[in-house]
């Protein structure tokens, strides 16, 4: 039995070659994290797969993965953190300054007081622990180290309060590619089901919409996210900033006994073959897992940094695609 393989586009491929390459090997869509592009940037990869169908005939589908509500940096220049420095986290889209990371999001400067006081950077690569907090700004120390830069993700650890609306930006390119057959759409951080609710009234009925599972509420109430979605992503990499590594994993197994149950089709992403980001073969932990979820009802797999940046995107391809013997 076949399943889907979603391919993240970036940098190691961006050619059109390679995404023929990657739909031989049995890629069933590509994915695009928006968040990571400007308005203009997000267009052209649009019209760029749009002429490639049309060259081949074909419909590939393109998930344009929204930002929703979940937090991420503003715009500086990237550096390194290290282990005591401390930083300042202030409300601002963009800065110049030294030891400052602009966060564009006024929520999360309010959600401060409910959190236990550690923030998590890019799927908890980076970690903070919280010293002072004013209105606008907050002082933290680094605790765990490591490169940070803009559009990262950033979120404090078991806090539930966060305005869940879509952005500007995620609403303009709703409205600019409704009418391509060929897009779908992924909301990030979605909360429950009455956010899900809005989301759908927004898009549309017409338009395939996914829900990315990446909090604890959004889990509680997967049944009636499902039945406004028509696919499910479970993403670990910011479930666990949000839970942290036990609770992730204890929340990701009880999940997992309900995915057959689910009226729509249900895809696990975040870290998949991560060790192919920059080896040539997967771990066989890795392939293990992916066994596991196979059988388990998992439809596919979403590929992120071993497609988008890694060195060996056609590499990771073909070690999805492999796993499909478990299915037949």
């Amino acid at each position: 039995m076949e399943y889907d393989i979603i391919a993240t586009l970036g940098p190691s491929s961006a050619r059109d070659v390679i995404w023929r390459e990657m739909l031989s090997i049995g890629v069933t869509g590509l994915r695009l994290n928006t968040s990571h592009l400007s308005q203009d940037q997000v267009y052209l990869w649009i019209e760029k797969l749009h002429a490639f169908n049309n060259s081949n005939g074909s419909q590939y589908p393109l998930v344009l993965d929204l930002q929703g509500s979940k937090w991420r940096l503003g715009q500086f220049t990237p550096y390194e953190l290290v282990v005591n420095q401390e930083v300042q986290l202030v409300y601002a889209t963009d800065t110049h300054r030294q030891h400052e990371l602009p966060v564009p999001h006024p929520d999360f400067f309010l959600s401060a007081a409910s959190a236990t006081g550690d923030i998590l950077l890019n799927d908890a690569k980076v970690r903070l622990l919280v010293l002072n907090v004013g209105q606008e700004s907050i002082r933290a120390r680094v605790i765990l180290g490591g490169w940070i830069s803009p559009g990262k993700g950033i979120t404090h650890q078991s806090s539930d309060y966060r305005i869940e609306t879509m952005t500007d930006k995620d609403q303009i390119l709703v409205e600019q590619s409704r009418s391509l057959d060929f897009i779908r759409y992924a909301i990030s951080y979605v909360k429950d089901a009455a956010e899900m609710a809005r989301y759908r009234a927004m898009i549309g009925k017409g338009n395939y919409l996914i829900a990315k599972l990446e909090r604890k509420p959004a889990l509680d109430q997967v049944n009636k996210i499902a039945e406004l979605s028509d696919e499910l992503w479970l993403c670990r990499g910011d479930l666990g900033a949000e839970l942290g590594d036990k609770d992730m994993a204890e929340a990701v197994h009880r999940f997992s006994k309900q995915v057959r149950n689910q009226p729509v089709p249900v895809v696990l992403a975040g870290q998949v073959l991560e060790h192919m980001t920059a080896h040539a073969t997967p771990t066989r932990s890795e392939v293990c897992y992916l066994y596991d979820a196979i059988q388990m009802g998992y439809r596919g797999f979403v590929l992120s940094d071993e497609t988008s940046i890694g060195q060996y995107p056609l590499a990771s391809c073909r070690a999805a695609a492999l796993l499909r013997v478990a299915k037949s």
